[in-house]
């Protein structure tokens, strides 16, 4: 109970805090259960990592899912998800009851200026990181490299996957000094359980959708669930495309900004879209299209994730892993310069703000919540 507390709360502070996307959330994520908890090392975390990218739904959320189940088992897990989610599901909820379509108050203004700042020392902090631990060897910096510029200069997903897929090829065929000698094990089956509990709703809810609006709108956000790879902003041209005529542009558009203005995962925007579309019970409609969209991607680990660590003890899986390790840095570089960057740092002040604030938080090893107290009164000066 003592670790499911600590679940619970580590995951909620991070809930607060963590502005900037899936990418700022998976540095937030080494600083605290990496670099300061050590609930797991740098390795572990990394092939966490790797399996989020290759499967469909929420890839930070999965990665806190999964942090949660090594940590404390399934309630391990559901804690995590539901600390780190709630913040960003209960004001979005709210916005979408009240109809508050902006917010002009310069104090919000200000906390959210300053969050903004503190997500681009974070992601970059995580880059370098990741860099130093990844990135050793003359052929993992070349796919380092490779990755971000055509990441940079193409952001869809089909080519982030390709790049992966690329990176593990290369990865197995060429890093073979790249890791250490490891127990070959026996290698472990899916679990069969949560893979049916995954498939029964993709075959048997559309059959009943139509009776109900609740299954219709649980319907169209798992499809989505099951469908998205990438996560963030990712999951916003199919949820466009399964709403249809549910919901005005307006409304899918509003409710895209105000998921960027808040903090955890981007997936919640499914909790502003289902407030909107249950107007008569807002709290029931955010409630199903929540759980709808992270569903999917729970069920996957929980299906994948002793047979992906059964592979990752053999010699050439763990290869191909460290092609796709340096391939996710460049992934997490990409994104900070296309992304992260350009929407905090309007103006020379603001890259001077950052590049201290980068400098103190590698230099003196000051604590993420003291940081973000900084930047948040740097943001109510500078609003």
């Amino acid at each position: 109970m003592a670790n499911i507390f600590e679940i619970f709360y580590r995951f909620l502070i991070l809930g607060l805090i963590s502005f900037g996307g899936p990418m700022a959330h998976l540095g937030y994520f080494r600083n605290i259960f990496v670099e300061k908890l050590q609930w797991l090392d740098e390795e572990a975390y990394a092939k966490l990592i790797a399996l989020s990218q290759f499967l469909p739904g929420p890839s930070s959320s999965q990665v806190g899912f999964s942090i949660g189940l090594k940590r404390g088992g399934l309630i391990g897990g559901f804690m995590a998800f539901v600390s780190f989610t709630f913040p960003s599901f209960f004001i979005l909820y709210l916005l979408a009851s009240f109809n508050i379509s902006e917010n002009d108050n310069n104090f919000v203004l200000g906390i959210i200026t300053g969050l903004k700042l503190f997500a681009v020392v974070i992601v970059a902090d995580a880059a370098l990181g990741m860099f130093k631990s990844f990135c050793k060897s003359k052929i993992s910096k070349a796919i380092f490299i490779f990755s971000t510029i055509v990441l940079i200069l193409f952001s869809s997903i089909y080519i982030q996957f390709i790049i992966l897929i690329l990176s593990a090829i290369i990865g197995s065929l060429l890093l073979k000094n790249e890791t250490t000698t490891t127990e070959e094990l026996k290698t472990k089956k899916i679990k069969i359980i949560p893979f049916v509990l995954f498939l029964l709703p993709l075959f048997i809810i559309p059959i009943f959708a139509s009776s109900s609006d609740s299954l219709k709108l649980f319907n169209a956000f798992y499809e989505v669930g099951t469908l998205v790879f990438g996560g963030g902003h990712v999951v916003l041209p199919l949820l466009e495309q399964s709403l249809g005529d549910m919901i005005t542009n307006d409304t899918f558009l509003l409710g895209y900004s105000l998921a960027q203005a808040v903090p955890g995962p981007m997936f919640t925007i499914a909790s502003y879209l289902g407030a909107s579309i249950f107007t008569n019970n807002p709290l029931l409609g955010a409630f199903i299209a929540t759980i709808a969209i992270f569903l999917p991607g729970f069920l996957l680990i929980l299906t994948f994730r002793e047979s992906f660590e059964s592979y990752t003890k053999k010699r050439k899986v763990l290869n191909a892993i460290a092609g796709v390790n340096a391939a996710v840095v460049g992934l997490l570089a990409a994104v900070f310069f296309n992304t992260v960057f350009p929407s905090a740092v309007n103006s020379i002040f603001d890259l001077i703000i950052v590049a201290i604030g980068l400098y103190l938080f590698q230099k003196f090893k000051i604590s993420v919540l003291y940081m973000i107290v900084i930047f948040i009164g740097i943001g109510l000066i500078i609003a």
